[in-house]
């Protein structure tokens, strides 16, 4: 499939439009939230959840992708724990570690939510090719880690505070 001609645009334009697309989703999510009676980090920790799938994950790994402290991943999984969204499990190969799952009712809730927005988006990527999708994919990824990056400046105080 060949991908559509498209708009030349600066990276300048890009930004822009992923500062308008951030935006948006960070309202989006804390109005899903509200619905589904979380808060925005819940909610973003649930999706790393349901996003594992048959692997539950660690809550060391929780911590790890969301960028969270080991403390502040204990906090969130209780509270999704007395909402009914996951419970944690020991770990099978190390009764050390505990995995977390999500429920089956509550996730079938949760994707109720966003299955129609994800169906929109795929619709979306229709008019790409797989190789447009690829780098797309790859600029998601590498922003990703420059984001991880940047947040660790900014929480070390490497930034020094800017407030007035």
């Amino acid at each position: 499939m060949q991908g559509k001609p498209r708009p030349p645009a600066t990276a300048a334009e890009a930004i822009s439009r992923m500062d308008q697309y951030v935006a948006l989703g960070l309202i989006g999510q804390q109005e899903v939230a509200q619905l589904l009676g979380l808060n925005v980090t819940d909610l973003t920790c649930l999706g790393h959840i349901l996003g594992a799938g048959d692997t539950p994950l660690a809550a060391g790994d929780l911590a790890a992708l969301t960028n969270l402290t080991t403390g502040a991943v204990t906090g969130v999984l209780n509270r999704l724990e007395r909402a009914g969204y996951a419970h944690r499990q020991p770990d099978p190969a190390d009764r050390r570690r505990v995995r977390v799952v999500a429920d089956r009712a509550a996730a079938a809730r949760v994707f109720a939510v966003y299955e129609p927005f994800y169906a929109r988006l795929g619709a979306l990527f229709d008019a790409y090719s797989p190789d447009e999708i690829a780098v797309i994919a790859d600029w998601f990824g590498r922003a990703t880690a420059e984001m991880r990056a940047h947040l660790a400046r900014v929480r070390s105080g490497e930034l020094g505070a800017v407030a007035p």
